[in-house]
């Protein structure tokens, strides 16, 4: 088997499982794009197996401590493990991401459950010329009716590939109905804006919703209407919700009437809607999509929080809430913690923290590879000062 000589100090020695150019001392055995290849330190001592991309700034991804090659066998084995860890894990396991990527040991591989239809990512060129494989293991495992790949990530163009959406398995399901957290949401695998439906969040939404009841709610960047539906259900006094996508807002109407419940959408900017709103909020709600994919444009992204965290805590009095997210892992907690205080002193508020919160079960975290948890969110009150 093709592989690679990794050099002294690399992060693979300190657990993380990528490797980059930099850290690879040379080559042997012609490895090709999307192969897998074995690894071995300075000292010619076997490290594993990898999947193998030089077009991939991230160059090998470790899968295995063990020589091991993707074949039916390995992706059976491996979506049966995560399966049965969200089986532990005591969340819906028929309405989950049962597959999440290095994180179940199947590097670049993403598959989201929706009862009786999947959805599935290959992110990276292994798996991606392994698809037909993991559709015959996928089978087996779910007797799916349907599954739709739906690899229109940018992401794919990391690994030289084009994006596109096409089904692997069965017919096109179109818009169907799922059910999280007592309400009901339709989505389209294959047509909708991503899914629709932020797995990740679910557990979010309810932990938010337990303090919405009675209040005045401003659910921002709402997609869907996620966090809007599950207030109003927990009883909110009234629900606005803003997004500057039409076919968003047109989603969380429809959701909202297939719930009975009433909320008010806005096609707005959720910026230069910030700047212009009245302070008639209890309750404020900000998950927008991520504001950066690199290091590079991280300060501009903070800029971007510190300004939503400002004007909405200029909107919030004495018992205001505001519950904040942010999806980007090249932001760590400690920074996004850090911008909220920061906007508190621009805006003269003194905040107690209320909780935190983060990715649901499903989107597990390797300690070793912080890019896995990506997800962090903060509830604060605004208290007295005087």
């Amino acid at each position: 088997m093709a592989g690679l000589i990794i050099a002294p100090r690399a992060r693979i020695f300190h657990g993380h499982e990528w490797v980059y150019a930099t850290e690879i001392k040379k080559s042997f055995g012609d490895p090709q794009p999307g192969d897998v290849v074995t690894l071995k330190d300075f000292r010619d001592r076997p490290l594993g197996s990898a999947i193998y991309n030089p077009q991939s700034q991230i160059v090998a991804r470790r899968f295995s401590r063990r020589r091991q090659d993707l074949d039916l066998d390995f992706f059976t084995r491996r979506i049966r493990q995560s399966l049965e860890y969200r089986q532990r894990s005591g969340i819906d396991e028929r309405l989950c991401r049962v597959v999440w990527s290095e994180s179940d040991g199947i590097p670049g591989l993403i598959v989201d459950r929706y009862g009786d239809h999947l959805s599935v990512q290959t992110l990276t060129l292994a798996m991606d010329l392994r698809k037909e494989i993991i559709r015959d293991a996928l089978v087996s495992l779910f007797a799916p009716k349907s599954i739709v790949l739906r690899n229109d990530s940018p992401f794919r163009k990391a690994e030289g590939m084009e994006p596109g959406i096409e089904m692997l398995y069965g017919e096109n399901p179109g818009s169907f109905q799922v059910r999280a957290n007592e309400l009901d949401f339709e989505i389209d695998l294959y047509d909708g804006q991503k899914t629709g439906l932020y797995l990740d969040q679910l557990q979010s939404h309810a932990e938010v919703a337990k303090l919405a009841k009675g209040k005045r709610v401003l659910d921002c960047f709402t997609n869907q209407g996620g966090f809007a539906l599950a207030c109003a259900k927990a009883g909110a006094a009234h629900v606005t919700a803003v997004d500057v996508s039409a076919s968003a807002c047109e989603a969380a109407r429809h959701n909202a009437r297939l719930n009975g419940v009433e909320i008010e959408v806005l096609e707005h900017n959720v910026f230069d809607f910030l700047k212009h709103a009245k302070p008639e909020y209890d309750l404020i709600i900000l998950d927008p999509p991520s504001f950066t994919r690199n290091k590079k444009t991280l300060m501009d992204a903070m800029r971007g929080y510190k300004e939503i965290h400002l004007r909405s805590l200029k909107l919030l009095d004495k018992g205001g809430i505001l519950s904040t997210f942010c999806c980007s892992h090249h932001a760590s907690r400690e920074l996004f913690l850090e911008n909220l205080a920061d906007a508190s002193v621009d805006a003269k508020k003194s905040l107690r923290l209320l909780g935190e919160h983060s990715q649901r079960a499903d989107h597990p975290v390797l300690i070793t590879i912080p890019e896995t948890g990506y997800l962090k969110g903060i509830t604060v009150e605004v208290i007295a000062t005087r």
